[in-house]
């Protein structure tokens, strides 16, 4: 543990400051922005490479696919890809910052950690699956329920919102008829969002 510094007591001294919702609301910007930056840049790189990181798409059932789950959240098949997750990503992943840095990062992998199993347990033979829509779905799910979990009624508004202006779209990309779309990983993203609600559920009274 650190902090043994050998200050004053009483002088407030090693107690972290709170806080302010500006400051929370700069970080979740600043994350998220960093985020989809990212993605744009691995894309960019994909296509100088002649598409070299579509490998660490998730194969099912092959061991050494296993080991693709994280980054295949972070890879994406052309730039058309990257532009329909860019938007959702940005803003779902915003509001879910909000919540305190901490406990967005444990979401973050939890989802992709089960969506991408989930993925490599039953998605079709021969297909390879990437992309960060499982882990929007994620978060949609995530900010759908937290609110009410927690009785939070601002919460409860982002969900009400999150879902009236997303509902459709998850729903839409839920259909199992589609082709090209992982509707696998789609479910498992929002199942174990749904399921990071209860997980990390902030306690009445927490800041």
């Amino acid at each position: 543990m650190t902090g043994m510094t050998g200050t004053g007591a009483g002088s407030g001294a090693g107690t972290a400051p709170e806080w302010s919702g500006a400051d929370r609301a700069k970080a979740a910007a600043k994350l998220m922005a960093g985020w989809v930056a990212l993605l744009w840049l691995l894309e960019a790189v994909d296509v100088l490479s002649g598409h070299a990181l579509d490998g660490f798409g998730i194969m099912p059932r092959s061991a050494s696919e296993l080991a693709d789950i994280v980054p295949a959240a972070f890879i994406h098949f052309g730039f058309a890809h990257v532009a329909a997750n860019s938007v959702p990503l940005l803003v779902l992943g915003f509001l879910a910052a909000l919540g305190g840095l901490r406990r967005f990062a444990a979401v973050c992998l939890l989802v992709i950690v089960v969506d991408g199993l989930g993925v490599w347990l039953v998605a079709p033979s021969g297909s390879n699956t990437a992309g960060a829509s499982g882990l929007i779905f994620g978060l949609f799910g995530f900010l759908l329920i937290s609110g009410f979990i927690e009785r939070r009624p601002l919460g409860v508004l982002v969900g009400v919102l999150v879902g009236a202006v997303w509902g459709g779209s998850i729903l839409m990309g839920l259909d199992p008829t589609q082709t090209h779309v992982s509707w696998q990983g789609h479910l498992f993203g929002l199942v174990s969002g749904m399921a990071a609600a209860f997980l990390f559920r902030r306690r009445a009274g927490a800041g």
